[in-house]
């Protein structure tokens, strides 16, 4: 039986990437985080965190993590269920940007008891923070199956290609693979495809695109507005944006759909429920 104070601690630090915040998180002193997690590490006979910039868990650690994170929903559930007083849980999860710059934010408010962690990851990576223990849940693009995980569709985010009218009328006298090597465009991050998805789709090639890299969903909808680049953007995003005329579709008609699904681990499932739920009810604007 492991000591539930030196499983938080190894959670806190793991999240925090440091004992001190750890320690503010917890409310204790930096010198006891580092008594509980030796002691953890003493009880394991293994390494449970490796002590750097950010602090980060070995696999090992991982695992405990993860054995915290179900525990305390567990506990959260049940007190719910029993009508007791119970402290919020901790429920790291790993979202898209995008989706939570769209549809996400209102299930996540119209859920009690949870205090949410949220990692941002790619759609198409998200999955491995799941699998690997780092979250409980993901919103991925991928169906699964994953083990020990349960998935539910949640249907797609629509991605136009779009940029200012001014940018289109320097740049793209034509759309095609010429134009659209020269262009600027933008990628989220290095993980981020969605720009080459598309112009394979209209191409029928894979080019090397010249971009700006802008880690934000309102950033790319701004840059595509001031002139910056073209980027893929989802629908809800631009709606107004296209009405008005601020900004056109380099192909009009030539989207791109990402499926969603929600993954989970299927031991936390009746804790994530109310949260599961909240995530379907506010799923069903990406069909409109």
């Amino acid at each position: 039986m492991f000591d539930p104070a030196q499983l938080a601690a190894l959670a806190a630090v793991h999240r925090r990437g440091a004992f001190d915040l750890a320690a503010a998180d917890l409310g204790v002193t930096p010198s006891a985080i580092s008594q509980r997690i030796k002691a953890l590490e003493e009880a394991t006979g293994t390494l449970l965190i490796r002590r750097g910039q950010p602090c980060e868990a070995t696999v090992t650690g991982l695992r405990l993590v993860r054995h915290h994170e179900e525990i305390s929903l567990l506990h959260q559930s049940l007190a719910a269920e029993l009508r007791l007083t119970s402290g919020p849980a901790v429920t790291r999860i790993a979202l898209n940007a995008d989706s939570l710059a769209t549809w996400v934010m209102p299930a996540l408010a119209s859920v009690e008891g949870l205090l949410f962690d949220v990692v941002i990851d790619d759609q198409d990576h998200s999955q491995e923070l799941l699998k690997s223990g780092e979250v409980v849940g993901a919103i991925t693009s991928h169906p699964g199956p994953l083990q020990g995980c349960d998935t539910i569709p949640l249907g797609a985010l629509h991605y136009l290609a779009t940029c200012a009218p001014e940018f289109a009328a320097r740049w793209f006298a034509t759309v095609d693979a010429a134009s659209l090597s020269r262009a600027p465009a933008l990628r989220f991050n290095d993980k981020d495809r969605l720009q080459e998805a598309w112009v394979a789709a209209q191409t029928g090639r894979r080019l090397a695109l010249q971009c700006h890299r802008i880690a934000s969903s309102q950033g790319f909808v701004d840059a595509c507005l001031s002139g910056l680049g073209w980027g893929m953007n989802p629908v809800q995003l631009v709606r107004a944006h296209l009405a008005s005329g601020a900004l056109v579709e380099l192909i009009p008609h030539t989207g791109l759909r990402v499926p969603l699904y929600w993954q989970f681990n299927r031991l936390t499932a009746e804790a994530l429920a109310p949260l599961t739920r909240a995530l379907r009810r506010e799923a069903r604007s990406l069909q409109t």
